[in-house]
């Protein structure tokens, strides 16, 4: 066992290396491992997320144009070549970033770098194209989100906490008049060189930086887009829903740059068990109904976080019981035994280092930081979470519950509680 422990932990440490620093290519950023994979991804992340549009609904937009036409193929020859060399492409958003992924054998990497390069360099926007397949998606994308009560709860609960900038609407709506034009206007404000990083696996770092640096040679080197710095506000609402489960979002934010503390708090506090079927140990479990749940939520972003709770049940019942056991367990977390805070400590650490092992992951985990040129790799991350003591951790929770809470209600708003009922 012990060996097995040595050989994970020079593993993890040969990852970590390898992502100690981040190449300037012709001014991007590209940063790439190869582990020996058989398979490659390349993502360009763009800082081009919802918080950075200039009309609700166009940076949504801007995600599903991805892989359409430009100056160099169609988007049925996208999709003919790239089934052509088995790969796979894709595009999401986040509130900060929109991602462009090409999945391919090894050996491919020139196509794919290629046809993620004409999109940000030439993609045409076509009008068309707009209204045949980019509206229908976003529509659809749009509607599947109002359906999910817990997905919904959170949209809303951003643009209670943060109003504008990270409280920008995430998906568009029937009313969000968006044309091509605008779409395009917004493309040449975001995809700059600045803007881009590019991430990497399965291939190496000198390939990886010769095809950037090739493919992307003749994009602008236009400042970096901006948002507003993130205010946290608060605010309550009510949904009324017959769709799913109860649901129930309680948020707390911070300003800032994501503190660690707030991550070992979302580890104390998740009742996901460590062991399948067991109760787990989290002060929440033992008084959370059956027929109700709590996940805690953990949102960081460059300059803000949003913590919180959904919880959901088949009644406004057990929804209002397991809220009030939330609340309950958040307010004693100020005194919390030093084996807990160090069993918090490891499972934060734990989450950590686990979310970088998956591509999708590895993108949304470092690739913030590669774009802003800080080291990817987990030292700095796993470090700040071992320096995390009691009076910081006790610190953290007091500040949030300072502020005013986040509070969305989504289903039967007769008879789901308020935030005052549940104690706050």
């Amino acid at each position: 066992m012990l060996a097995a422990r040595s050989s994970a932990a020079r593993n993890a440490s040969r990852l970590l290396r390898n992502f100690a620093t981040v190449a300037d290519t012709a001014g991007v950023k590209v940063a790439a491992v190869d582990n020996g994979e058989p398979t490659s991804a390349v993502t360009f992340l763009v800082k081009a997320g919802s918080r950075y549009q200039n009309k609700p609904g166009v940076a949504h937009a801007l995600q599903n144009f991805a892989f359409k036409s430009t100056a160099k193929r169609s988007a049925l020859g996208t999709v003919r070549e790239a089934e052509l060399y088995g790969g796979v492409l894709s595009s999401s958003l986040s509130r900060e970033h929109l991602a462009l992924t090409a999945e391919f054998l090894r050996g491919d990497e020139s196509f794919f770098v290629d046809v993620l390069s004409s999109f940000v360099t030439d993609a045409k926007f076509t009008r068309h194209e707009l209204s045949e397949y980019v509206a229908p998606v976003c529509e659809a994308e749009s509607t599947t989100v109002s359906s999910d009560p817990a997905a919904r709860a959170i949209e809303v609960a951003h643009g209670l906490a943060f109003r504008n900038g990270l409280g920008s609407p995430l998906f568009s709506s029937g009313h969000n008049h968006i044309t091509a034009d605008l779409v395009q206007e917004y493309a040449s404000s975001v995809f700059s060189k600045g803007n881009i990083a590019v991430l990497g696996t399965g291939i190496s770092q000198e390939t990886l930086s010769k095809l950037v640096e090739k493919s992307l040679a003749k994009l602008a080197s236009t400042s970096e887009v901006s948002s507003t710095p993130s205010s946290y506000f608060g605010g309550e609402t009510r949904i009324d829903s017959h769709e799913g489960p109860q649901t129930v979002f309680i948020g707390f934010g911070a300003t800032g740059a994501p503190a660690a503390e707030l991550a070992v708090l979302a580890a104390h506090l998740s009742p996901q068990p460590s062991l399948k079927w067991s109760q787990g140990l989290s002060p929440i479990s033992a008084s959370i109904p059956p027929t109700a749940s709590v996940k805690t939520v953990l949102l960081p972003y460059s300059d803000a976080t949003l913590f919180g709770f959904v919880v959901q049940g088949e009644t406004a019942k057990d929804v209002k019981t397991a809220a009030s056991a939330a609340i309950a367990a958040l307010k004693e977390v100020g005194s919390i035994k030093p084996e807990d805070l160090k069993k918090a400590v490891a499972k934060a650490k734990f989450a950590a280092a686990s979310s970088i092992e998956g591509r999708i992951g590895f993108a949304s985990t470092l690739g913030a930081k590669v774009l802003a040129g800080s080291p990817s790799n987990l030292d700095g991350t796993l470090s700040a979470l071992d320096k995390v003591d009691s009076a910081a951790f006790s610190k953290a929770s007091s500040t949030l519950l300072k502020a005013k809470p986040t509070f969305v209600a989504v289903g039967d708003v007769q008879a789901l509680p308020y935030a005052d009922e549940l104690g706050l």
